[in-house]
């Protein structure tokens, strides 16, 4: 019986989370080592325009300055009817985590040289979250052997869905 309440539950927060932009592009360029999710400090504009879904995260990068994780080139559209409090598209956003995640990730980006690249855009009970993640590039070669797998998986389906 737990296990069908823990089933439930993990449906209920899929459902409370409504994504707003995706980088597709990062699973492809990127080795996905760690995943983990943080806040955004974010002005009212903002959040109007991510309400709209007006967001763009392919070109976006985590950054470490003084201690703090940041969100850079992450485009979120000014708000149409935002007037004179509009806010810059593709400023600097603070990301909120917590300290022991911040020195983890700290650590990892200044002594490993990873990167962190957001995956997902998302509201999380009317919270504003990024999905982020920490990475190391693919060379051109690990490019083409997933994609290898990926074929012959299709092919391995395909076959069992004739039979």
């Amino acid at each position: 019986m737990s296990n069908e309440r823990e089933m439930a539950d993990t449906r209920a927060k899929e459902s409370d989370r409504q994504s707003i932009a995706k980088n597709r592009a990062a699973r492809h360029e990127y080795e996905i080592l760690d995943t983990f999710e943080a806040g955004l400090v974010l002005t009212g504009t903002e959040v109007k325009s991510l309400r709209e879904g007006r967001a763009n995260i392919t070109d976006a990068y985590g950054t470490v300055r003084n201690g703090e994780l940041w969100l850079l080139n992450a485009h979120i559209s000014p708000y149409g009817s935002g007037g004179y409090v509009n806010h810059e598209p593709t400023r600097t956003r603070k990301l909120l985590l917590h300290q022991r995640e911040i020195r983890r990730l700290i650590g990892a980006v200044e002594r490993q040289g990873l990167t962190l690249v957001p995956l997902e855009l998302y509201f999380q009970r009317g919270r504003a979250k990024v999905a982020i993640a920490l990475v190391r590039g693919k060379k051109l070669h690990d490019k083409r052997d997933d994609a290898r797998r990926r074929d012959a998986e299709r092919d391995i389906a395909r076959a069992f869905r004739k039979r």
